[in-house]
């Protein structure tokens, strides 16, 4: 069963459009499983934060589908804790999609690849949907 982390730009961007490849990612775990989300508290924490910013209120996220979607999260995905690494990142609050991945040795999803170090488990969700085929 391959691990995935999803990096919250991934998960705004499902939210923005249900046509696009994070979209798409964000569907396999429910209906795939071969892929298991990797989460924890922090991470649903800015899941949630990010998508009820006050930038995002054009798109009329509907709050039911937030919740839903971080329940489905917690549903069927395994909650990791990671030891907080001593990393160098640009943006700090990635630092738990990072550890969170390292430790559970799964891949992270981002749209944002230079907010991470060069490696190989950190990945493009275009390069990701490409690896499933």
């Amino acid at each position: 069963m391959q691990k995935i982390v999803i990096d919250t730009n991934v998960v705004i961007s499902s939210f923005i459009s249900s046509k696009g490849i994070p979209a798409k990612i964000i569907a396999l775990p429910a209906l795939n499983e071969e892929f298991i989300i990797c989460y924890n508290a922090d991470i649903l924490a800015e899941y949630k934060d990010v998508l009820t910013r006050a930038k995002f209120d054009k798109y009329n996220f509907n709050p039911i589908d937030i919740a839903n979607f971080i329940e489905k999260v917690k549903e069927i995905g395994i909650l990791i804790e990671p030891p907080v690494s001593d990393i160098s990142l640009p943006d700090e609050s990635d630092r738990v999609f990072y550890d969170t991945a390292k430790f559970a040795e799964a891949l992270l999803i981002t749209g944002n690849i230079k907010h991470y170090p060069s490696e190989d488990f950190i990945i493009t969700p275009s390069i990701f949907l490409q690896l499933l085929n």
